[in-house]
């Protein structure tokens, strides 16, 4: 054994110390490095949608702008899938029926499932009448605003997933184009009617969201949760319940899902809820009685039998969500493809194979990528979720897609989802409230200590209400300030 007075002994001891520096700094610069993975992914991708774009297009007239436009695209179809996709696993996660490396994969499937196989062949180059067409007839100019709108719209998603608050991407785009709308064609080439359903849509849609999740609680509470044998309760109305939920998204799925591939009305797609949703709960009776023995007279315990249909419901959601929503992203690519191959704008254009891949692959991958954080704010942040109160907010972002089709109402998926969520936590919060005034020894209770057992977290709800006011004129802004710079460095010939 060397002594401390060896050189070797010495030799090794510097050595010891160099190689703990070393180890020091390799995990230095692991945890530094750990944050850029997923920016570094999202660019790899961006870089392959340029590729694929160049391969598609060539030496094509005009095949540079083109290119530019679908890499704009690709990151918005990233910026929909970290912040949009979230509403719909977001209850699932946080009230544990499911992880969120299984939600991820199931939503990151169904979306993609959905945008290819029922997403839109057809779609207005104008984001839906927001812009008359005529306005912006000059192709050049019309390239430039579609342009300006889809990064404008790609850029405030992406800073309200910084920040934590899960924004309207539907409200996001329509504000880019209505901005870029009105830089190059002045405020009359708006349709404003549309504009004010839009706006209407900021109160219509979480209201009812928030009304309807509410109810159903309110219904559960008394008939299973309240009630002194929940277990016995549950095999009488979880069936029906099971069953209230595959109509409602049999119907949902006929009017959202499938429209593109088949076109149903209400009265048809009613019918095919109801032809599911009650041969569905009366299947569900024996297998919730087989799921229900031996569970313990207790709440938790009910999460076991709603857990598959709330995991199905959020794949559901994420498929017609993938149908409709990879518009937001390739919509105005499309637009710009037929611009650049057309001239100018039209009515509507058809969306090329290879646009709609970039969508629905960046939605899956701005999902896996980036789409946790908005997960765990949705999920378990704003109010605390168990798999009774999970179900409710996904039946009644169904329901209110529903009503308004029947209605004729623009509403956002997003604002329901979430509106869902607020209903249920505000709810619990009324009826801890009537418990209370009942007991009063708990109404003697500090304020404080009343404050810190509400249970919404208002610092989210102020977050998400200021980003929802102001994501159309913030999108309408940028988009326009965008169309400007376009147009003085590519000009408008």
């Amino acid at each position: 054994m060397p002594t401390p007075a060896d050189p070797n002994a010495r030799g090794i001891k510097t050595l010891d110390k160099d190689l703990g520096r070393i180890s020091l700094l390799e995990q230095a610069l692991v945890f530094t490095a750990r944050p850029l993975i997923a920016p570094g992914l999202a660019l790899a991708f961006l870089v392959l949608v340029a590729v694929v774009a160049t391969a598609f297009l060539g030496a094509q007239p005009g095949a540079l702008i083109v290119i530019a436009a679908a890499v704009i695209g690709g990151y918005m179809a990233l910026n929909i899938g970290a912040n949009d996709v979230a509403n719909n696993m977001g209850p699932a996660v946080g009230s544990n029926a499911v992880t969120l490396g299984a939600a991820l994969i199931i939503a990151a499937i169904c979306e993609t499932a959905g945008a290819l196989l029922a997403g839109g062949d057809v779609i207005g180059t104008v984001s839906r009448g927001i812009i008359a067409p005529e306005s912006v007839a000059a192709p050049r100019v019309f390239i430039w605003a579609m342009m300006a709108a889809l990064l404008a719209g790609a850029l405030w998603i992406n800073l309200a997933t910084w920040l934590g608050a899960p924004v309207s991407t539907t409200h996001s785009i329509v504000g880019g184009v209505m901005g870029s709308g009105i830089a190059a064609a002045g405020f009359a080439a708006v349709n404003w009617a549309t504009m004010g359903k839009i706006a209407a849509s900021w109160v219509i849609s979480p209201v009812l969201g928030g009304a309807i999740a509410a109810l159903f609680l309110a219904i559960i509470n008394n008939r299973i949760i309240y009630r002194d044998d929940k277990i016995a309760a549950a095999r009488t109305w979880v069936p029906v319940l099971i069953g209230v939920m595959g109509g409602v998204f049999a119907t949902y799925m006929a009017l959202k899902g499938v429209s593109k591939i088949v076109d149903f009305n209400l009265a048809e797609a009613a019918l095919i809820g109801v032809a599911l949703g009650i041969p569905l709960a009366l299947v569900m009776r024996p297998v919730i009685r087989r799921q229900a023995r031996g569970l313990e007279n207790r709440n938790k315990s009910l999460k076991t039998l709603f857990a598959i249909p709330l995991v199905f419901s959020a794949g559901l959601l994420s498929f017609a969500h993938g149908a409709n929503d990879v518009a937001n992203a390739v919509g105005p690519l499309a637009a710009i493809v037929h611009g650049v191959q057309e001239g100018g704008a039209a009515e509507s254009v058809e969306i090329p194979i290879w646009v709609m891949v970039i969508g629905a692959v960046g939605l899956s991958v701005g999902l896996i990528l980036f789409g946790p954080k908005l997960i765990n704010i949705v999920g378990s942040e704003i109010t605390r979720l168990n798999a009774m109160r999970a179900y409710c907010v996904a039946l009644a972002a169904a329901v209110v897609v529903i009503i308004a089709s029947w209605l004729g109402l623009p509403v956002s998926s997003t604002h329901i989802a979430i509106g869902g969520i607020f209903g249920v936590g505000f709810y619990r919060e009324w009826y801890h409230q009537k418990v209370l005034k009942e007991n009063r020894e708990m109404l003697a209770l500090p304020i404080e200590e009343r404050t810190r057992r509400k249970v919404v977290r208002r610092v989210h709800l102020l977050t998400i209400l200021a980003a929802w006011v102001i994501t159309v004129p913030a999108a309408a802004l940028l988009s326009a300030l965008l169309f400007l710079i376009l147009v003085s460095v590519g000009g408008t010939a």
